[in-house]
């Protein structure tokens, strides 16, 4: 199994604030363990707040700020001061995986002042702290009937008002929350 890529929707039984009701993009699963950014946890600073608050120093002007007007999310609970930018591919940076034809994550602040020009990835998300799982654990989260899992869809990450996002992937899965049972077992 590879969830590299795919959504990991919290169940409605899921009771960790981290991730209750959250919608995790797995960026990376392999025998190793799992990482993902949670996509729809916002907190109280917007991207060009963030960007002031730490000086980054731009060389290019400002073209998009409405791109910047955009809630900072919390990624996950590991290394919370970790940035990450998860974005449409466009230039290479530093520290970018592409991930597939559609997105890259970037961990390098190279990537930062760019934000909001005209050489920003036309379209970003910027999370502190990253979801981590070792190996086998997110496995075994799954056997528990934690989490359900689907394909990841970039229109749900950077279209989907961020509020919306677990009840669109839940609708997309073609599953009425309520319907969900928090009993595992085997058909």
């Amino acid at each position: 199994m590879n969830l590299t890529n795919h959504f990991l929707v919290a169940m409605p039984s899921m009771q960790d604030p981290h991730f209750k009701r959250g919608v995790v993009y797995v960026c990376e699963h392999n025998e190793e363990g799992a990482m993902g950014l949670v996509i729809n946890l916002p907190i109280e600073i917007s991207v060009g707040n963030m960007l002031e608050q730490i000086e980054v120093e731009r060389e290019l002007p400002v073209n998009n700020p409405d791109s910047l007007t955009q809630s900072v999310l919390n990624g996950g609970p590991v290394s919370e001061d970790r940035g990450f930018v998860l974005h449409q591919p466009k230039g290479q940076f530093d520290s970018s995986i592409s991930i597939n034809d559609e997105l890259s994550v970037t961990t390098s602040q190279d990537i930062l002042p760019l934000l909001g020009t005209s050489e920003a990835p036309e379209k970003f998300i910027v999370a502190l702290g990253y979801a981590g799982w070792s190996a086998g654990q997110l496995e075994q989260e799954l056997a528990e009937n934690s989490w359900l899992t689907m394909e990841a869809d970039a229109e749900v990450i950077f279209e989907t008002p961020i509020n919306e996002r677990w009840d669109t992937a839940v609708a997309r899965l073609g599953i009425n929350p309520a319907n969900l049972s928090i009993e595992k077992g085997h058909a």
